[in-house]
């Protein structure tokens, strides 16, 4: 099977759904049609072996994986996918049939939450190499941020922590857009609820007091805090709204320096995965 060939294969595999996509897989560009009163949310995110996923991790799986990740970001911006494009680099000894099996699995979660694959590119390198960008769409001015926690805000997160980092992510699609128009910041927890908040104090200029972290069954406390990969939504609340059902408060946001995190009398490290620290 030629490039040509595989495209084809492709476009046979994604559908018929546009979702405001006029032209997609099979031109040099896709073109896609916002609506009158969005905001375009845009979001890339790359999956590259032996950093992201073992090599024996199946292709379904790594596709599917390849997206939801990029899938989280326009959940906690509280947005609705659109569509996607997907780069994707693989050795010459994959073949076809690994290629195929890879886009299934991304398509099975984009036929889920109603993200078209809209086109990408394909090549070959001396290890899989994923980039996926997701286009997505809030209502005009109603987009959530890292930066509106304001002191008094009560700190929510939307499950357990310190789950295996291989685990299937589940991008909290509806509950980001429940949180539009309620929540003042959200951000999703990729590399750490200790990182993860300090970065989301850090661009709302307050510090924060960690009172509670909810943690799976089996995991640990210092898992919970710096480990990643859990892709849950934490988000904050002003001190009027009522807390959304299945989600779990773990403290407030309070007056101090930009990114300060205060948990069990001292300050807490964000110490959550950073791939240029050390």
């Amino acid at each position: 099977m030629n490039e040509l060939e595989l495209v084809d294969q492709l476009r046979k595999m994604s559908g018929r759904s546009r979702r405001g996509v006029i032209r997609g897989i099979g031109d040099d560009c896709a073109v896609f049609r916002p609506k009158t009163g969005e905001d375009l949310l845009l979001k890339t995110d790359q999956l590259i072996e032996a950093v992201h996923f073992p090599k024996s991790m199946p292709p379904e799986t790594i596709g599917e994986r390849a997206l939801a990740r990029a899938l989280s970001d326009i959940a906690a911006a509280g947005g609705d996918p659109r569509c996607c494009l997907v780069a994707l680099a693989v050795p010459r000894k994959k073949s076809e049939q690994w290629i195929l099996a890879f886009f299934r699995g991304l398509l099975g979660l984009a036929g889920r939450t109603g993200t078209v694959l809209a086109g990408g590119d394909l090549a070959h390198d001396d290890k899989v190499h994923c980039s996926v960008m997701v286009v997505g769409a809030s209502k005009r001015g109603k987009a959530l941020t890292r930066a509106g926690a304001r002191p008094g805000d009560r700190l929510y997160v939307s499950g357990k922590l310190g789950k295996p980092w291989d685990q299937k992510i589940e991008p909290r699609l509806a509950l980001g857009r429940r949180l539009s128009g309620k929540a003042t910041a959200c951000i999703d927890l990729s590399d750490g609820l200790s990182l993860d908040l300090h970065r989301l104090c850090k661009e709302s200029r307050v510090a924060a007091q960690l009172e509670y972290v909810p943690i799976v069954r089996g995991a640990s406390l210092e898992r919970a805090l710096h480990g990643g990969e859990d892709y849950e939504l934490l988000f904050t609340l002003p001190p009027h709204v009522k807390p959304l059902a299945g989600t779990t408060r773990i403290g407030a946001i309070v007056r101090g320096n930009a990114g300060t995190v205060w948990f069990e009398g001292e300050k807490l490290p964000p110490r959550g995965y950073d791939h240029f620290a050390g």
